[in-house]
């Protein structure tokens, strides 16, 4: 017997409206549940007189890339001694002190090496960021009775590949209800806020979640910090960059993190164009396309490079090697990021030429 078409297409149109159909209801059931925690949580309650989400770049150098926000005197110095195991999240976790009693939450997995990598871009470009380290090897000591990181320190409390991401309890952090998201802060329509956006691009950080998300979890953050006897300063950041430094996408099948064949892949694709409203376009996509890359006017872009532009092979190089990457792939990532950064430089003088003719 021949074929039946037509019930073959049918079937086809059943399983994608499903699978459709499937996607949308669960948006729906994760956004309903974020508004309920948010409403559960209540306002955000700042203290801080001042916002703030750029301080502007320091003179770039090759140890800003190497140690990253907190600079040489804020790695983590062994011995370490374990305080306490953590159950959230999707990696493992525990929290330790160093020699210098500093307290610092150490995480194993996927994320170690982007998100170690992506906050010393970011300070360097300007931006907030935690002061986290790579530390390649190590023990902890009385890192007994683990469970969910029983299988990252083994018997005789030694360690591999591990983020150190330091917690200063000086500092009031606000997490998840109480972050921010891309569509309300205090830096709308700012070249400052565009720029957070070129930077999550560059890296192609697809894991873009903010406050509307609470209920997946919110990768966005507000820190205040005291600035003098008196005032406080609220800074915006963004709290999770372990989505970075592979492929973007808007699913598990497209994404991935720490892949320089797919990061190289993309990069031909990460300008698209310019709009005749001066926006720039983009080939990026992730949790939040729309927020992220659709509104990026060419003058943002020019205003980015002037920092971005700085940037050499060797400093993220430097930048890279710290966060555990081997000889390849730091000399992988530096060259297709500045061909990135290359393309912002050429569609903003591009578009500067086509005004002033």
């Amino acid at each position: 017997p021949g074929v039946d078409w037509s019930d073959l297409l049918l079937w086809a149109v059943v399983v994608i409206g499903g699978i459709l159909a499937g996607r949308l209801l669960a948006s729906l059931v994760w956004r309903v549940r974020s508004e309920m925690q948010i409403r559960r949580a209540g306002p955000r309650e700042l203290s801080a007189s001042r916002h703030s989400l750029w301080r502007g770049p320091r003179r770039l150098a090759a140890e800003h890339l190497r140690f990253g926000p907190g600079g040489r005197e804020h790695a983590p110095r062994p011995p370490f001694a374990f305080v306490e195991e953590h159950f959230s999240g999707s990696q493992p976790c525990v929290s330790v002190r160093d020699a210098n009693r500093r307290l610092w939450r150490v995480k194993w997995g996927h994320e170690v090496r982007p998100e170690s990598f992506a906050v010393r871009l970011a300070h360097a470009l300007g931006y907030f960021a935690e002061i986290t380290h790579y530390v390649e090897e190590g023990v902890i000591g009385g890192a007994t009775g683990l469970t969910r990181a029983k299988d990252c320190v083994d018997s005789e409390h030694r360690f591999r590949k591990a983020r150190f991401e330091l917690e200063d309890r000086d500092v009031r952090m606000l997490f998840n209800e109480h972050s921010w998201s891309w569509d309300d802060n205090p830096f709308l329509g700012t070249p400052q806020l565009s720029g957070l956006k070129l930077l999550v691009m560059l890296v192609s950080n697809w894991d873009t979640k903010d406050r509307r998300d609470v209920a997946r979890g919110s990768n966005t953050a507000i820190f205040e910090h005291r600035v003098s006897g008196w005032g406080r300063e609220a800074r915006y950041l963004i709290s999770d960059w372990g989505g970075a430094m592979g492929k973007w996408g808007t699913n598990v099948v497209s994404r991935g993190r720490w892949d320089p064949e797919g990061f190289e892949a993309q990069t031909p694709q990460f300008v698209t164009g310019v709009r005749e409203d001066g926006i720039v376009t983009f080939g990026y996509a992730g949790q939040r396309t729309a927020d992220v890359a659709y509104d990026i006017p060419v003058e943002h872009v020019r205003w980015f490079c002037e920092f971005a532009g700085r940037l050499t092979a060797a400093e993220l190089r430097e930048g890279l090697l710290a966060s555990g990457a081997h000889d390849e792939e730091a000399s992988r990532f530096p060259a297709a990021i500045l061909d990135r950064v290359a393309q912002l430089q050429q569609v903003s003088m591009q578009a500067g030429l086509r005004t002033a003719s």
